[in-house]
């Protein structure tokens, strides 16, 4: 039966095209390559920037040291010092973020496009609808390890600090050159956000709707919906779950239903939770809590924090109470 496999459903809010995607081994077809080639080249430098990500320490104690003693000069030096390379290393992430949103409208371009409905494009475009997967995964990965390195913004903050304290005494300083003030402002609206990377996507994709105003926002929404209910439908059923030969691809598959999710509670005018909803919010959410808690607790935060219309009155009690 190849790379697909119908998955049949019965109950009516969990209907909809269900179909396995494999996530490990989809290979681009010829009308694929071009944005396949295009993307590639953004997700080649993900792994390497999650890797920078994780062993970024920041220069807590040189700050410190330089703020308790503000006349010793050569500690005001030793923080500037080890805060310029960090900073550098900020702005080479925050202009991945833009790489990324680019690589974004470029799939949904493809995913969407006539004359094909989204489901029949995820079905006949598998490598692109594994990339599009491949986004949603380094960018909640990412956002977990943000959120939990508090050195980001304190980094950024004493490295502002600095400038504009230097501007005063009219100083010209050399990192100056490699993030100047309208870099510095862009860079502090996106490590401001608790998400970054989550918000980056989810203004891209709303943007991609606004902009195409003859491509109808259920095609972009049933896009997302279907990827979610694909992922729930391989997560929930032991069958699916043994294709996976890598134990990762189920941390990947839940990674990127909640993502889904979350662009797609943004993007859609009633959001993710109503009873209205593509999305079958009551399996995905138990099919997280069955797996172990240290696996999930983040993505279910994610769901709990960062999506639009969790707390809106058309979200039922239930939903709210699956995830207190």
């Amino acid at each position: 039966m190849g790379n697909l496999l119908k998955v049949l459903t019965y109950n009516e809010l969990e209907q909809g095209p269900n179909f396995f995607l494999d996530f490990e081994n989809a290979q681009p077809t010829e009308a694929e390559t071009v944005v396949w080639n295009q993307v590639n080249a953004v997700l080649e430098e993900s792994q390497g920037v999650l890797a920078e990500l994780q062993s970024y320490t920041g220069a807590g104690q040189e700050i410190r040291e330089a703020i308790q003693n503000p006349g010793d000069l050569r500690l005001q030096e030793r923080a500037w010092s080890a805060v310029c390379p960090l900073v550098a290393k900020l702005k080479r992430f925050y202009e991945f973020s833009l790489r990324l949103e680019n690589a974004l409208r470029s799939l949904l371009e493809a995913l969407t496009c006539p004359p094909y409905p989204p489901t029949q494009h995820l079905e006949r475009e598998q490598a692109l609808a594994k990339q599009f997967a491949e986004i949603l995964h380094f960018t909640l990965s990412f956002d977990e390890l943000k959120m939990t390195n508090p050195a980001i913004q304190n980094d950024f903050s004493y490295y502002r600090r600095t400038i504009s304290r230097n501007r005063i005494n009219n100083l010209q300083l050399d990192a100056e050159s490699e993030v100047n003030n309208e870099m510095a402002n862009r860079m502090s609206l996106f490590y401001a956000e608790a998400t970054p990377m989550l918000k980056t996507l989810s203004n891209a994709t709303t943007k991609f709707v606004s902009e195409n105003k003859t491509l109808p926002i259920e095609d972009t929404t049933d896009c997302l919906s279907t990827m979610a209910c694909v992922c729930r439908v391989m997560l929930e059923t032991p069958e699916y779950r043994s294709r996976f030969t890598n134990t990762e691809t189920l941390l990947f598959c839940m990674r990127v239903m909640v993502g889904v999710i979350i662009l797609y509670d943004h993007v859609h005018p009633v959001g993710a939770f109503a009873k209205t909803s593509k999305i079958y919010m009551k399996g995905c959410i138990k099919v997280l809590k069955d797996q172990p808690s240290t696996s999930t607790e983040g993505l279910l935060n994610a769901l709990r924090y960062t999506t639009r219309h969790l707390n809106d009155d058309t979200t039922s009690k239930q939903i709210r109470a699956l995830l207190q």
